[in-house]
């Protein structure tokens, strides 16, 4: 049985895992972080393992561009596979909610998005515009549709455990080159393919990190709503639930390595939420802070890699990095491309699925 490694325990290196694993192979996660509650995970030391710090909440995005459009599909995939999970593991940490989109300065995009082709076309469940009076002020577009969100820390752990459950290895052990795990000795035998799921890839010059400032709070809330600025800048809500809390967000500061996060930019974002979307103080009017969040989303110019490479004569790496904000949105997307990039490279025994 080919021997599979896959490099990376956040959503993609998970995901991954358990899709090729679907597929018969022996795989083993290979990470220096793995899951862990949100009451013990450490904001500073592991500040760079993304997924934790994640929003993970599915929004729309109008495609333009032939990136786009792949990257549409990779969350229609996602948002279906959500949807099965969901109805199969309940305490998998997946919610279905509405979705709200608020822009101040809509592009022609979204200024000429109707509701047939967000529905038929773009296959956005339960899409309706809003009218005027129902946005905030000012505001002068707006849609909601039928969408999910996920607890990550709940999300993360459950894919893990189901990768255990199946037979999946984990070693935790800080990798400085993908090349040098073939050399490595496995309990499941040598490997015969690598994914490297890192998030930021190694040695990559597209990759740079996007900071992004977010703040944990316990108020409830029924929808995930963004809000596009005319300045550029966010306001939204990304309800974890689960007992997690709601995220309130949030900044997107390029090249930014600062871990430290600011209580001035704390309450600019809550009160810039609780303008748009008042329903979230509740009955005493009020924000309850949990805790400020830090954040690095790991960004490449040019979009995600998502490609196969050969290195040192025969050795084979799937590249699935470089998602930005977008790794929860695409992941199952994604992992349907490493598998069947995978495929391509390998036998061609067929293989039963386990999912």
């Amino acid at each position: 049985m080919p021997h599979i490694v896959v490099l990376g325990a956040g959503v993609t290196g998970l995901s991954s895992a358990l899709r090729i694993q679907a597929e018969g192979y022996a795989v083993t996660i290979v990470a220096r972080d793995f899951p862990t509650g949100s009451e013990t995970v450490d904001a500073q030391s592991q500040i760079n393992y993304t997924s934790p710090w994640g929003g993970a909440h599915n929004r729309l995005v109008p495609p333009t561009t032939a990136s786009e459009e792949r990257e549409h599909a990779m969350s229609l995939r996602t948002y279906d596979h959500m949807r099965a999970v969901h109805a199969r593991h309940p305490e998998a940490g997946i919610t279905f909610m509405k979705g709200i989109e608020y822009i101040e300065a809509p592009s022609e995009a979204y200024r000429a998005l109707t509701e047939e082709r967000a529905r038929v076309q773009l296959k956005m469940q339960g899409f309706r515009l809003l009218g005027g009076e129902e946005l905030p002020q000012g505001v002068t577009w707006g849609c909601e549709y039928d969408t999910w969100c996920v607890n990550p820390m709940v999300y993360c752990s459950y894919l893990l455990r189901r990768f255990a459950i199946l037979g999946g290895k984990v070693l935790k052990r800080e990798v400085r080159d993908p090349r040098e795990v073939f050399s490595w000795k496995f309990e499941a035998g040598p490997v015969d393919t690598l994914i490297n799921a890192s998030g930021n890839g190694f040695g990559d010059e597209n990759m740079f990190i996007t900071r992004g400032q977010t703040c944990l709070v316990a108020n409830p809330c029924l929808a995930t709503v963004t809000r596009q600025n005319a300045d550029g800048s966010w306001t939204f809500s990304v309800p974890r639930n689960f007992d997690g809390g709601t995220i309130i967000g949030g900044t997107k500061e390029p090249n930014s390595w600062d871990p430290n996060p600011s209580l001035e930019v704390r309450e600019t974002l809550l009160r810039k939420f609780a303008a748009t979307y008042p329903q979230i103080l509740g009955s005493e009017g009020k924000f309850t802070v949990m805790k400020d969040i830090v954040g690095r989303r790991p960004t490449r110019k040019g979009g995600m890699r998502l490609e196969a490479e050969n290195v040192d004569g025969d050795k084979r790496i799937i590249h699935a990095y470089g998602l930005g904000g977008r790794g929860y949105e695409l992941s199952w997307g994604v992992a349907d491309e490493v598998a069947r990039l995978l495929a391509g490279h390998g036998s061609n025994t067929q293989r039963a699925s386990k999912l």
